[in-house]
């Protein structure tokens, strides 16, 4: 008989709960080098704050005999806590239970917490450490994913989602993490992929390892599925503070203002060096943004995936804004299918929650070649234009050297309603470069020349003065201003200051035919 009274059962009863799936088992995550799900969150959250929901609840599947092994909680942690005093709701997968199997009590535990940051207005942070499906339970687990899905979808664009790979996430269990808005890995322990090696070497005969098929590295240089790699838990949860502290609560809301270290007025005289004289030689637009930023703070999103285009967070004069800019020291900063994709997915997010978008421009063009157009960079090109087209946040361009061709319109543009258009001394701004247009223009003229080499470089030289800068787009009202790269930040302020109140619609509709 339990002998125990009320109170005292209901502490023996939570303090079994809180070890999850025992001492045992929580040595074995240990020995890999992982945490529990619990001191996740604590090292997450501020402290004290974690609430917990739905610490009881067990699993009701009575298959196979697991009816005869349960425990409270069934495998996931869930509930609200605050992160730099602000209110989150929180999922992280146990794999100390059941190796972390999603089944339908679980997923209904996953789901409460969704809808509860739905309702209230709430960013969304899931902690994933799972072996995928309890397959005992079958066709309830797969219920139980795509009751998860759906609500990732109906919160997209409303709610900041946040996932963290911690561990193994295969089959079904990806596509929830992939529709969220950002994706952090953890270099030692995650993986993520649709089919495990033994299923590659089953139908294809090819032989892979789970790393060189779904882990952090993979995923943040070649697929794009991921945004963030990082070298420890620690790292992670660090990483998803900083991240939350750029973005609002909700699509309603903006992001939070912090103080800023900088006079408004603060000028950065070594962006008047930055720009190599020879306008084929690459430099680091790194060194464009960083000392714009409040506090030369900048947090790179997918900085190991299409380097080509940098995009990021950063504050000016104590707002956040979101950065899209061209790479020149990565194929001289062209636009390729991947380029296009990582920006185009950015500018949309930034637009849904509010976060002002500066464009920092040096584009040649987009890549050429079989490769790219086989694969569609027409179709992903226009991504990222339709991006721009359809964003309406404050958007700001500036023309740091080349603008050239069809680039130059999807770089945000004047004629894709952007707010303001800066450009510097050095933009040149043109429909190709000044080599390949004379090539074009006086091909005739130097073919029956004596001199054709002569000829072509006089002409270059002539159109590189007559069009290769930033004075006919002025001319023109394309470009509001030429600005003294010194004053880049300056002017950055007082442009966002101006358009703090903006307002702006797109036509109404059901929603647009982005070109996937």
């Amino acid at each position: 008989m339990d002998t125990l009274k009320p109170l005292d059962k209901l502490r023996v009863r939570r303090q079994k709960a809180l070890q999850g799936g025992g001492e045992k088992r929580i040595t074995e995550q240990h020995e890999k080098g992982k945490l529990t799900a619990r001191e996740r969150i604590a090292l997450l959250v501020d402290p004290d704050s974690f609430e917990e929901f739905d610490l009881f609840m067990r699993h009701q599947c009575h298959n196979f005999g697991m009816e005869n092994t349960v425990y409270d909680g069934d495998g996931v942690v869930t509930g609200s806590a605050t992160i730099n005093g602000r209110v989150v709701y929180i999922f992280a997968q146990d794999f100390t239970v059941f190796g972390g199997s999603l089944s339908k009590t679980y997923a209904e535990k996953i789901c409460k917490i969704m809808d509860m940051a739905l309702k209230n207005g709430c960013p969304l942070i899931g902690l994933n450490d799972s072996g995928g499906a309890r397959i005992q339970e079958g066709v309830d687990a797969l219920a139980g994913y795509a009751e998860i899905f759906w609500r990732n979808v109906m919160s997209s664009g409303v709610i900041p989602q946040i996932s963290a790979i911690l561990g193994p996430c295969a089959g079904g269990a990806v596509y929830s993490p992939a529709i969220t808005d950002f994706v952090v890995m953890e270099k030692h322990n995650s993986y993520m992929f649709v089919t495990g090696p033994k299923v590659v070497k089953t139908v294809l005969n090819e032989t892979v390892t789970t790393a060189d098929l779904g882990g952090a590295k993979i995923h943040t240089t070649k697929s794009g599925v991921a945004h963030f790699l990082t070298n420890s838990e620690e790292e992670t949860m660090l990483l998803i503070k900083k991240l939350l502290s750029y973005l609002p609560s909700n699509n309603m809301e903006d992001p939070p203002v912090y103080p800023s270290p900088d006079p408004v007025t603060r000028a950065c005289p070594e962006l008047n060096e930055v720009i190599p004289e020879n306008p084929n030689k690459p430099y680091d637009i790194l060194d464009v943004i960083y000392p714009i930023m409040d506090d030369a703070e900048f947090l790179q999103v997918m900085g190991n995936f299409a380097q080509n285009i940098v995009v990021g967070f950063g504050r000016i004069n104590g707002h956040s804004i979101g950065v899209v800019a061209n790479q020149p020291k990565v194929l001289a900063g062209v636009l390729d299918i991947d380029a296009s994709i990582k920006a185009a997915r950015f500018v949309r997010f930034c637009d849904a929650f509010n976060i002002p978008l500066v464009v920092l421009e040096d584009v040649p063009g987009f890549l050429p070649g079989t490769s790219q157009e086989y694969n569609g960079i027409i179709r992903n090109g226009a991504k990222l234009l339709y991006a721009f087209a359809e964003a309406t946040v404050p958007k700001i361009t500036v023309i740091i050297r080349k603008a050239y061709g069809g680039a130059y319109c999807v770089m945000n543009s004047r004629h894709m309603m952007a707010d303001i258009v800066y450009a510097w001394p050095t933009a040149e701004i043109a429909v190709m470069g000044p080599k390949g247009a004379v090539e074009v223009i006086f091909r005739k003229e130097a073919k029956e020349s004596d001199d054709p080499k002569q000829i072509l470089q006089d002409r270059e030289n002539e159109y590189r003065e007559e069009f290769s800068n930033p004075y006919r787009a002025a001319e023109r009202g394309y470009v509001d201003d030429i600005i003294e790269p010194s004053m880049t930040r300056f002017r950055l302020v007082r442009a966002l200051e101006m358009l703090a109140n903006k307002q702006d619609s797109i036509p109404p509709r059901k929603h647009g035919n982005i070109p996937l």
